[in-house]
């Protein structure tokens, strides 16, 4: 098998992949440096290394970055996003970049249901009344899933299987996706044009990609039209969504947001979201499982392999 001559990873620390797979990584290249998203010399061991590992959510892989590795064969993304790379000028450059899809699909889709669930059943007010010696249901008015209209903007992996879930619990299922999925409605999911679908919605999931191209696709308009009462869930990064459009809508108190990619928002807008009940943020938990890690794993490091052996694939460029 061909190796690297110098495998560089940045804002993957040590205790981002168990010791196991640092070996498997370390047997594939000649030398490898290990630095810090904010480390200023990135830049100067870009200049001779071929390959290159990241973690998206902290460092952007700009052309800046591309153009200061002249020599970079290889770049393996660890997350299925894969937004924060230049993917274009990487194909332009015959770059490889490859990500790991699938590897959070059932845990994801279980905490849209967990966080959904805990809300609408008020899961927390009852624990703490239980544990103070409480023990009435007078007050809860709690709704059921069953019935209600359940929309996903986003048919891939992890929202074609939300999809399939809030059908397995009767909701009325809807999804609007790029691309029509035949499996999907064959199963009983109806599609539906993504500005019908949005006032409809009594559950909505997000599952889109981040792309230049869906950036701030909830919109102000779209927002606006959110039906009362309505619960988001976004489990994919908040720059999909308006942030000042859903303060204003948060303001209102008619709707409910929920969301877990919070380590990647800016101080300034966590403090705006946090200010509002009617917001549930959580830490980015929603692809965390013991399962998860392990695939998540298996799967980044089996690409570089796979490229190595030139049979490279999960490649998005």
């Amino acid at each position: 098998m061909e190796r690297f001559n110098k495998i560089l990873t940045v804002a993957i620390g040590e205790s981002g992949l168990d010791s196991g797979y640092w070996k498997r990584i370390d047997s594939l290249g000649e030398e490898r440096v290990s630095l810090a998203g904010d480390s200023p010399e990135i830049k100067s061991q870009l200049a001779s290394c071929d390959c290159l590992l990241v973690n998206p959510f902290t460092f952007k892989v700009e052309n800046s970055i591309i153009n200061a590795a002249p020599n970079l064969k290889y770049i393996g993304v660890l997350a299925t996003a894969y937004g924060k790379v230049d993917v274009n000028l990487a194909k332009e450059r015959g770059i490889t970049v490859t990500n790991i899809p699938g590897y959070s699909t059932e845990s994801v889709a279980e905490f849209v249901f967990a966080t959904i669930l805990e809300h609408i059943r008020d899961l927390e007010s009852g624990k703490r009344q239980a544990r103070e010696g409480n023990y009435s249901e007078a007050g809860f008015s709690p709704i059921e899933l069953k019935g209600k209209v359940f929309g996903v903007l986003g048919a891939g992996r992890i929202g074609s299987r939300v999809a399939e879930i809030a059908l397995r619990l009767d909701a009325d299922a809807r999804y609007w996706s790029r691309n029509r999925k035949s499996e999907l409605e064959a199963k009983g999911v109806k599609y539906e044009d993504v500005d019908l679908l949005i006032p409809e919605c009594d559950f909505l999931s997000l599952h889109l990609a981040q792309t230049k191209e869906t950036e701030r696709f909830l919109n102000q308009n779209r927002i606006q039209k959110l039906k009362k009462g309505a619960v988001v869930v976004n489990t994919a990064p908040m720059e999909l969504v308006d942030i000042n459009a859903l303060e204003g809508r948060l303001r209102n108190g008619d709707i409910t947001f929920i969301l877990d990619h919070s380590d990647e928002m800016s101080k300034d807008d966590l403090e705006r979201l946090s200010k509002y009940k009617n917001c549930i943020i959580y830490p980015p938990i929603a692809y965390v499982s013991k399962e998860a890690r392990i695939a998540k794993q298996e799967i980044f490091v089996g690409n570089i392999e796979d490229y190595l052996e030139g049979r490279p694939i999960n490649v998005v460029s």
